[in-house]
């Protein structure tokens, strides 16, 4: 355990990054899960409204230095592909 106190100020700030981090992930896959979900049901009107809505949550991931942008790109163009490739 660290004696120095601007050790243990790093310790707690890393602590409330992770947890910030690992919450943004998660909503993030979410978003990703319901897209998937709305395409594997047929419905295009739902499926376009979580595509946008999760296109929102990663560029919010983004912007907060949580994934890479290329990454973010990624996921997006992958998502994009699933909706515009509904009959």
């Amino acid at each position: 355990m660290a004696n120095i106190k601007s050790a243990k100020k790093r310790i707690q700030v890393t602590k409330t990054r992770t947890a910030r981090n690992k919450s943004i992930r998660s909503s993030v896959k979410t978003s990703i899960k319901k897209v998937e979900a709305a395409v594997k049901s047929g419905d295009k009107a739902a499926a376009q409204e979580a595509l946008r809505n999760s296109i929102s949550t990663i560029s919010k991931a983004t912007s907060k230095g949580v994934y890479h942008k290329n990454n973010c790109a990624n996921k997006v163009s992958r998502i994009s592909k699933l909706v515009n490739n509904m009959e």
